[in-house]
This record gives C-alpha cells, structure tokens and sequence, in this order.
C-alpha cells in the first residue's frame, strides 16, 4: 500500500490544481453577480489549494526514500526536482503574488505572475504524475 501513496499524491495535487484553476474559478466569474464576490471567493479556494498542494509535495518528500535508504526510489530520481519546483511555485503564489491581488496592487501584472506560477505549478504536477505513472521497466 505504502509503493501506491506517492502516486496517489501526485494524482490529488494535479487533480485539484485542475478542477481549482481550471473548472471551479471560471465557473465562479461565470456565476456568481460581481467579479469582486468571484474574486473573494477564487482567493479562498486559491489559498487552500496551496495548502493540499503542500500536503501532497511534503508526502512526496518524505516518500522519496525508504527509511533508512541513502537513494531516492527509482521515481523520485526523475520527479524530485519538480516536487520541490511546485513546491516553491505554490508558495510564492500564496505568500508572494496573492497578498498583491487582494491589496490591489498593479492587478494586471500580479494576476498574470500569479497565473504562469499557477500553470508552472500545474505542469510540475503533472510531471511527477505523469513519472509516477509509468509501468516499471523491466
């Protein structure tokens, strides 16, 4: 059970950044009556999907060696890099770029900064998922 966690965890960090950013928020601006109501509401759903996504990059981190093993297991070898990557992504959107939009500052410009660490973030999650999916090699 424990060689299916990490791929379960990848596979919940991609799967939530893309119901998040691409289903949940557009639907939000599409419904609800004022931008500003949608925009409260992407803040809160952008703010805890930062912290599934860092549930699922510390549950990768901390199953990237078996205990007491001096290696990474094979998967992590070609996926670390981008666990840490997405990792750091998700926080900088969080505690860097968020805090900007809510303030107001220059909205175009930390909107579009918050969107490319959204989709990089996206992408590094797909990477380990897409690395944590392939059949061993025999």
């Amino acid at each position: 059970m424990v060689q299916r966690l990490p791929l379960f965890a990848a596979a919940l960090w991609w799967g939530s950044l893309s119901v998040i950013g691409f289903m949940a928020v557009p639907l939000l601006f599409a419904h609800l009556p004022t931008p500003a109501m949608a925009g409260n509401m992407a803040a809160k759903l952008f703010a805890a999907q930062t912290w599934v996504a860092v549930a699922c990059c510390v549950v990768l981190l901390v199953l990237s060696r078996q205990k007491g093993a001096e290696t990474l297991e094979g998967w992590a070898r070609a996926a670390i890099g981008f666990v840490v990557a997405g990792l750091l992504f998700a926080l900088l959107v969080q505690y860097g770029v968020a805090p900007r939009i809510v303030a107001r500052e220059n909205l175009k410009l930390w909107h579009s900064l918050g969107s490319v660490l959204y989709a990089l973030q996206w992408a590094c999650a797909a990477a380990v998922l897409w690395r944590l999916a392939e059949p061993p090699r025999r």
